[in-house]
């Protein structure tokens, strides 16, 4: 009898001991959080937020279209519904799941065949590990848009302006979880319409909705467009709330020109991971090759790049606070341009509950997009680019208010309208003041 017991215990023991081991294999699974997904002119991304590693398959069917993703020893949370990730795509039709056997199956019903490309994300704050499938269009992919023919003669002056962030990589979030890139995008396209409205020039948008461009990218959208010019607007955050005021920053190989530009090129130069590229590089030359062609590419724009900054910097500062009164430099990855002179203009900082108030109204966007497209207008008219409007219409003349002086009486003198003076320096009267800068168009 003592042996039969002896021997129960043992084997009770024994699988105790067993159940005990499957435990932390079974507690190992991993649960997918939830499903985003982002529309960009070629593509569609679907990321998949997974609160650990995981191995993925990724395969596509036909009659009809379909892209399949099997996440391997993966359980959906509690109360997740796929179905409402799809609702109102332009390329996705819905989207299905369901358990199978250990893997959570994703099936992405598509209007079109779509060629996908998939790779996964080691956690950054605030995301967790992420599993991200581009989903490319094959007629926009094997025929991108060719690079913009350039007239010899009587040419707009084109600016490219680029939004930041997007997408996966919102920026930098203030209070009432105010997000830069919605912030920048609305700036963005208000300053496009500005400058639109201007003879001789046209605005190109990098991106045009909430989806990422990696940083290499946008400087290639803005070469397709035969841009003179771009420009890069945020409005990013900073340690402190305390700062505040507006900035414009061009490139620099050396070092940062403060602790806050330093603190500012880091946060940007980090977006590609937020956004969700896997490997950023320069491939269509030998590494050591482009490093040098750009270095000595981008000195020649280097000092038109200040000349630029200082325009819009000035026109800034008559509408908000400037966190410094002179152009800054560090090395912003998106400025390494080496076809255009490129500037960064921050906005102000959401992280200051002021001005992120500020920043979020329509009135405040719309005074900002005015002296940028202001600075660029001046920048782009003091020098004109060969073969533009610009400049066959000649060099302007800078006046400056004397005592003495009224609107009508400089018009006159330089044989243009008062109105044209108007115009050209945005005045909304004909008050003028003693020390005051007006630019003269010529008459021709």
């Amino acid at each position: 009898m003592c042996t039969f017991v002896e021997a129960l215990r043992y084997r009770l023991t024994h699988w105790g001991l067993l159940l005990l081991m499957l435990i932390p294999a079974f507690s190992q699974a991993a649960t997918l959080q939830g499903i985003r997904m982002h529309e960009a002119p070629d593509s569609t991304r679907v990321v998949f937020d997974i609160d650990s590693p995981i191995q993925y398959k990724l395969f596509t069917l036909d009659n009809p279209y379909r892209v399949v993703v099997d996440l391997q020893g993966v359980t959906a949370r509690s109360g997740f519904d796929a179905s409402a990730v799809a609702v109102g795509r332009e390329r996705v039709r819905k989207l299905r799941a369901a358990n199978r056997a250990g893997t959570y199956r994703v099936v992405i019903d598509t209007k079109q065949r779509l060629q996908p490309s998939g790779f996964t994300l080691k956690p950054i704050k605030p995301y967790g590990h992420r599993l991200v499938v581009d989903l490319f269009d094959p007629e926009r992919q094997n025929n991108p848009p060719p690079v913009a023919a350039r007239p010899a003669q009587n040419r707009n002056v084109v600016i490219a302006l680029d939004a930041g962030h997007g997408g996966d990589d919102p920026g930098a979030i203030g209070p009432r979880k105010i997000q830069e890139k919605h912030v920048v995008l609305q700036i963005a396209r208000r300053v496009k319409q500005k400058l639109d409205a201007l003879t001789g020039f046209e605005a190109v948008l990098i991106r045009d909705g909430d989806y990422y461009v990696p940083h290499r990218q946008r400087t290639e959208i803005a070469r397709r467009a035969r841009a003179d010019l771009f420009i890069s607007i945020h409005a990013d955050a900073f340690k402190q709330a305390n700062v505040k005021g507006a900035s414009v920053y061009t490139l620099s190989d050396r070092g940062a020109t403060s602790e806050t530009a330093r603190w500012l090129a880091e946060r940007e130069n980090r977006s590609d991971l937020l956004g969700g590229v896997g490997d950023v590089s320069l491939t269509d030359r030998d590494p050591v090759l482009a490093h040098v062609l750009l270095d000595l590419s981008m000195d020649a724009n280097r000092s038109q790049s200040i000349d630029a900054g200082a325009a819009v910097l000035e026109n800034m500062g008559r509408i908000t606070k400037l966190h410094k009164q002179r152009v800054e430099q560090a090395a912003f990855v998106v400025l390494k341009s080496p076809d255009m002179p490129s500037i960064l203009v921050e906005s102000g900082f959401i992280s200051n509950p002021d001005e992120a108030r500020r920043l979020s109204q329509a009135e405040h966007q719309d005074k900002i997009a005015r002296a940028i497209a202001r600075g660029v207008e001046q920048f782009m008219r003091e020098n004109p680019p060969p073969g533009s409007l610009l400049a066959k219409a000649g060099s302007e003349v800078r006046y400056t208010i004397v005592r003495g002086d009224t609107l009508s009486r400089i018009a006159q003198r330089y044989g243009v309208s008062s109105k044209l003076l108007r115009t050209r320096n945005g005045l909304a009267n004909d008050k003028i003041r003693v020390g005051q800068v007006l630019m003269i168009p010529s008459a021709g």
